[in-house]
């Protein structure tokens, strides 16, 4: 699994970037085209490099000062069916699944540390749907509000800050989540009231037997166990790129439930509701950001080690193709004997 990249380079840093890629085993296919990039002004190269190997290269090109005065994209190609796509991986450490981008995992942190309006709405209308599972004591339409809830980003941004030691961004990231959520809890608090006084809900709504959505304001021991496998598996799934497994984060802890329900419980003023939900809803946060944050320290201590030994093998292949064969080797003795 390749990912290509396509770098426009200022002039006064050409020589830099192509000695960094140019003796690099672990890309293929390095195109040089001069005088192509307009803005900035430059050249442009391009290149496949190995999933395992990207961020090793993104921090070499970085280290000659492209990050911040040229450009950097990144693309994924559907396949790549060539034979030197096989030696560029062999020549990284790792396998690409479990390959992780960090330059992409802190971009997309950056991204979701800021909300827009689309993620309040989101976040409403799975609070406003956890609420009426309440009312209705319907299992459905808590996994509906779990699945409509699009909180989990800002958890992995939180962790990321924490974990790469980004703390503005971590800072940044827990504001978000924090006022966030007490904004969709007031609005549906607000909604929730409107419809008492119109007769729409009543207190015995909330507090009556629930034996289907019960456990959203009970939070026990297996709650936070499941926050914390859902945390592991929710962080690693977006680090990895296996974004297919976050269906199965979205509908295992009850981060948005827990909150339409506290958004019930403050209509009411039921103390019992407050503060269970309240309860669960910080013992999920919790157990998900402590989770994430290691999975992202453990990751990164292995990529880490991976890449150095990457770097070294790369040296040395390029150092040996320098030096041609070894006098004893059998393509230097048959060199002599012919």
């Amino acid at each position: 699994m390749l990912v290509h990249l396509r770098l426009n380079v200022p002039t006064d840093l050409t020589d830099a970037v192509r000695d960094t890629l140019s003796d690099d085993a672990r890309l293929t296919n390095l195109t040089h085209l001069r005088g192509a990039s307009l803005k900035p002004a430059g050249d442009v190269f391009e290149a496949d490099v190995a999933r395992e190997a990207a961020t090793a290269v993104l921090d070499d090109l970085n280290a000659v000062g492209l990050g911040h005065r040229g450009g950097i994209v990144i693309d994924q190609p559907l396949g790549t069916p060539f034979d030197a796509a096989h030696d560029v991986e062999e020549a990284a450490h790792g396998d690409p699944d479990d390959a992780v981008i960090w330059h992409l995992v802190e971009r997309e942190a950056e991204k979701a540390s800021t909300p827009t309006a689309t993620y309040l709405v989101f976040l409403c209308i799975a609070t406003a749907l956890a609420s009426i599972a309440v009312i209705t004591d319907s299992a459905v339409l808590v996994v509906g509000a779990m699945v409509v809830g699009p909180e989990f980003a800002v958890i992995a941004a939180i962790c990321t800050g924490i974990a790469l030691g980004r703390w503005r961004l971590a800072a940044r990231s827990a504001a978000t989540l924090l006022w966030t959520f007490a904004f969709a809890i007031v609005v549906i608090m607000l909604a929730a009231l409107l419809a008492a006084s119109l007769d729409v809900v009543s207190a015995a709504d909330v507090t009556r037997p629930r034996p289907q959505t019960g456990f959203i304001w009970r939070p026990d021991l297996w709650s936070f166990i499941v926050a914390l496998l859902a945390g592991t598996a929710g962080v690693l799934a977006l680090a990895t790129d296996k974004t297919s497994a976050m269906v199965g984060v979205f509908i295992s802890v009850t981060t948005v439930p827990a909150a339409g329900n506290l958004a019930l419980g403050l209509a009411i003023f039921d103390a019992a509701e407050i503060t269970g939900s309240a309860a669960q809803l910080g013992m999920n946060l919790a157990g998900m950001i402590i989770a994430g944050v290691l999975t992202l320290v453990v990751q990164r201590l292995v990529w880490r080690h991976l890449s150095d030994a990457m770097r070294h093998r790369s040296s040395e292949r390029w150092l040996r193709a320098q030096l041609g064969p070894s006098p004893t080797s059998p393509a230097a003795v048959a060199t002599r004997e012919h």
